[in-house]
């Protein structure tokens, strides 16, 4: 049995930090995972960044709010699902990944937890497991199943690289650059017909 396993920021949705740094005016915030791979030195410099600002969980929902799914996405999911079971594996947080995976027909979600006290203030976070993609992939496969992966980060090429097929979706130049071994696709009818393919 196969299990399509897709990242969700830049693969299916905009990244959500970089749509509340375009809302708040902070530009710090739009580094993300395809900038840092230490993904636990890019949450503490956005806590940072958080709490000089006075900011916290409400004002990042308003922005996520607003955040629609990519053009095609859905469509993506709905195709899917005959085929394979899919699982989106995240590093997000389940305060924010709600609204978004009620726009994409609720598909499931592996994500993490934030911390935040009773006036929103986000004080840190509880990953599920450490390495979490690559961690949830062998596990899977422990159970029996081979995995099928898509991204477009660093933290993605665990997955990405220990599953049966992986493949690169809206990736950088740089990371295609230092994988010219992963397939990379820019559109979801070439990677839908790439994980066809795979299965």
């Amino acid at each position: 049995m196969n299990v399509v396993c897709l990242d969700l920021e830049g693969v299916l949705v905009p990244e959500i930090w970089i749509a509340f740094a375009e809302a708040s005016g902070i530009p710090e915030l739009k580094r993300t995972t395809r900038d840092e791979p230490d993904y636990d030195k890019l949450m503490a410099y956005r806590l940072n960044i958080l709490r000089e600002n006075g900011l916290g969980l409400p004002e990042i929902q308003r922005t996520i709010a607003e955040i629609e799914p990519m053009e095609g996405a859905r469509e993506f999911l709905d195709a899917l699902k005959p085929l394979a079971q899919t699982i989106i594996i995240s590093d997000t947080f389940n305060q924010f990944a709600k609204p978004l995976m009620e726009k994409l027909g609720w598909p499931t979600i592996f994500c993490n937890e934030l911390i935040v006290e009773e006036d929103g203030t986000i004080t840190g976070y509880e990953m599920r497991c450490p390495e979490t993609k690559l961690t949830t992939v062998r596990a899977l496969q422990d159970a029996g199943l081979d995995t099928i992966a898509a991204g477009d980060s660093h933290n993605d090429l665990g997955m990405i690289e220990h599953s049966k097929a992986g493949f690169l979706f809206r990736s950088t130049d740089t990371i295609k650059a230092e994988h010219p071994d992963l397939p990379a696709y820019e559109t979801y009818d070439e990677l839908l017909e790439a994980i066809k393919a795979a299965l």
